[in-house]
């Protein structure tokens, strides 16, 4: 049986971790009625204090696991400040959860050029006129922000902000976790050793 047909009985069995997270991430798309790649990013701030919110997975490979955001925006600045980051997707209408976490990195301009082109052009106008996570005098005030830059690239394309982007999390572990009867889950983590490769743990729920 290869690793994308993996179910939730025997999924302790596979190899590596990417072709087993595609699987599932390919049951959520099927069961879940929102946003199936909605996942809860954990960083910390200059003084060492967590902070969680919820974003969208827009891509992954082997390389790692990608979102964009605002470089400005609170966790823009706080990803910066460290470069490290965790994420943690839980469907809850499959009792499935998965945990990520590792060093950050940039994306290339060219992938973030590349996404941000496939944007409605409404989110588009939208990095340009929100001043993410900082004070809102008003909706009347985020509206005439949006009017002013809708206005100012009604014809053409609408370039992306510099301080828009991505992060990709390079997993340098990642769980798998399974709800069973009695609280007694199963749980797997792959662990990346020195060569890149990846070690398989099994762990007490």
């Amino acid at each position: 049986m290869s690793d994308t047909e993996l179910t939730s009985s025997d999924f302790t069995e596979a190899a590596e971790p990417f072709r087993l997270f595609a699987a599932w991430l390919d049951d959520a798309t099927k069961s879940e009625p929102n946003d199936p790649n909605g996942v809860a990013l954990a960083t910390v701030d200059a003084d060492g204090m967590p902070d969680v919110r919820m974003v969208l997975l827009k891509g992954f490979d082997e390389g790692g696991f990608v979102f964009y955001t605002n470089f400005e925006s609170a966790k823009g600045q706080e990803i910066l400040g460290n470069m490290k980051a965790a994420m943690c997707f839980h469907w809850k209408s499959l009792r499935r959860q998965v945990r990520i976490r590792g060093p950050v990195e940039i994306v290339s301009d060219a992938e973030a050029d590349a996404y941000y082109a496939t944007r409605p052009r409404g989110s588009r106008i939208g990095a340009w006129a929100s001043k993410q996570s900082r004070p809102l005098e008003s909706r009347f005030a985020l509206e005439k922000a949006v009017a002013e830059y809708t206005a100012r690239h009604a014809i053409g394309d609408i370039p992306r902000p510099k301080h828009w982007s991505g992060f990709r999390i390079v997993p340098q572990a990642i769980e798998f976790w399974h709800d069973r009867p009695f609280r007694l889950h199963d749980r797997v983590v792959f662990s990346r050793d020195a060569k890149g490769g990846w070690g398989k743990t099994r762990l007490y729920p």
